[in-house]
């Protein structure tokens, strides 16, 4: 039989502690970091942007001062061509330096510069 006043009552509820915040709150936090890191992501564009912007301007700057060094060193090649040749054919009677051997009019001038 029963004792006077009943059993004891069974604890049948589960007792879990509070284990983090709930779904919404973690999806509400993943959306605010990926909305700040796409917002990241958009400076980032605007300032590769602006260096390309940059360095292509830059080069347009620079492309005068790179023909004209570029002429100064043909030039200077050139000449040093020149003294070579003079030196070597120094001995050579009626040899000019720099003129064409060849007396055709279609490859007498040399328009390209071998480096």
């Amino acid at each position: 039989m029963p004792p006077p006043g009943g059993f004891q009552a069974l604890k049948y509820k589960r007792n879990l502690p509070f284990r983090g915040p709930s779904g919404l709150m973690i999806f509400a936090g993943v959306l605010a970091v990926t909305g700040y890191g796409f917002y990241r992501v958009g400076l980032g564009n605007l300032e590769k942007r602006e260096l390309a912007r940059e360095k292509a301007w830059s080069r347009i700057h620079l492309v005068p001062l790179l023909l004209a060094e570029g002429d100064r060193d043909a030039y200077r090649r050139q000449q040093a061509a020149l003294e070579r040749e003079r030196e070597i054919m120094k001995d050579v009677k009626g040899w000019e330096p720099g003129k064409s051997v060849y007396h055709n009019p279609k490859l007498s001038d040399q328009t390209i510069v071998v480096l």
